[in-house]
């Protein structure tokens, strides 16, 4: 950085680009490494094994479990706060207070930058202690993977002996259901129904009735008596 004002340099620290904010997660070597190695610092990486030099955790030795290149702070094992509910995460370390003891070598790239500028010997050394890293991991990989198939089988088994006594208890049940029923009767044979509707009653055809003629009535003569005058 140019400038020497303070706030123009957290300003920078802050907007930075990732690539350099990564550079910038470095920490010191211990002597035997900056012998061999031949630098001071050195980006930290997930797997280095890691002494914290200042805080309330100064002195303890452990692996990192991550890298937050964004915020700039790391995470070990065995390194936690507790929150107020009671629940325990872990606590975030500047790279600036912790000391590199063992280099994770498992990565390529970073062994080809380690091997710049050094002889055959120290390079033939680092390919030796990353084979036998590599050989350490596979062997806990493995030994996490069965791990994790035993708890497996025993989550099944105990599911099934769960299982068990309800099916027992089922059987039982139907059991004593089958005793109380009584048993079916035969089904007898239906005999033919027999007819017993009533001989409908034939109804003679009804006569015609014709309609009567009808006279009319002539009305009566008057008589009318005449007096003969003579």
């Amino acid at each position: 950085m140019k400038t020497k004002n303070p706030s123009k340099q957290r300003k920078m620290l802050y907007n930075a680009p990732l690539h350099k904010k990564r550079k910038w997660a470095a920490s010191h070597l211990e002597e035997n490494l900056l012998l061999k190695y031949d630098k001071r610092s050195i980006p930290v990486i997930k797997g280095d094994t890691v002494r914290v030099m200042r805080g309330s955790f100064k002195g303890h030795e452990d692996k990192v479990v991550s890298v937050n290149v964004k915020k700039r702070y790391l995470e070990i094992e065995g390194i936690t706060m507790s929150k107020a509910d009671g629940n325990k995460i872990p606590k975030p370390i500047h790279p600036s207070n912790v000391m590199i003891l063992k280099l994770n070598l498992t990565d390529k790239w970073r062994r080809s930058k380690l091997e710049r500028g050094l002889s055959e010997e120290t390079k033939k050394e680092i390919e030796k202690e990353a084979e036998d890293q590599i050989k350490e991991a596979e062997i806990e990989a493995d030994k996490i993977k069965k791990e994790q198939e035993e708890l497996e089988k025993q989550e099944k088994e105990k599911e099934e002996q769960e299982e068990k006594p309800v099916e027992e208890s089922t059987k039982k049940v139907e059991e004593k259901s089958e005793v109380k029923k009584p048993k079916k009767a035969t089904p007898k044979k239906k005999e033919p129904a027999k007819d017993t509707k009533k001989p409908e009653k034939k109804t003679s055809p009804k006569k015609k009735t014709t309609a009567k003629t009808t006279s009319k009535k002539t009305p009566a003569k008057k008589t009318t008596k005449k007096k003969e005058e003579k």
